[in-house]
């Protein structure tokens, strides 16, 4: 798990800062994904603080992965529980729940198996 900490939060942050902006481009829905600005907005934040705790390195990419999963991981109960939103403030559909959850499982796999130190 260690060698993939870096580039699995890398490719977390490039996707999903793609993602967001994409969202803003292309509109809902976004391929089967229910979005709209303020979910486009935390796409886009998620994937800059991604990146910079990229680029500070094993030791804050690790916790980004953590910390990610985990919010991740409210957010798909939430979606999963409230079937449409996520606490009236994104609108969320199966598909997002599921892609949602397959995040928090990759997200805190990774994460929380990797050494403490590089």
């Amino acid at each position: 798990m260690q060698k993939l900490v870096l580039p699995v939060t890398w490719l977390f942050g490039v996707v999903f800062l793609a993602v967001g902006i994409l969202g803003f481009v292309t509109g809902n829905p976004l391929l089967w994904f229910d979005v709209d600005a303020v979910h486009n907005g935390i796409h886009i934040a998620s994937g800059v603080v991604a990146l910079i705790c990229a680029s500070a390195g094993y030791s804050a990419a690790k916790w980004y992965l953590i910390v990610f999963g985990l919010v991740y991981g409210a957010v798909t109960a939430l979606g999963f529980f409230n079937q449409g939103n996520v606490l009236g403030i994104i609108q969320v559909n199966q598909a997002d729940n599921y892609l949602h959850l397959a995040i928090t499982a990759a997200t805190l796999l990774v994460g929380v198996f990797a050494p403490s130190e590089e």
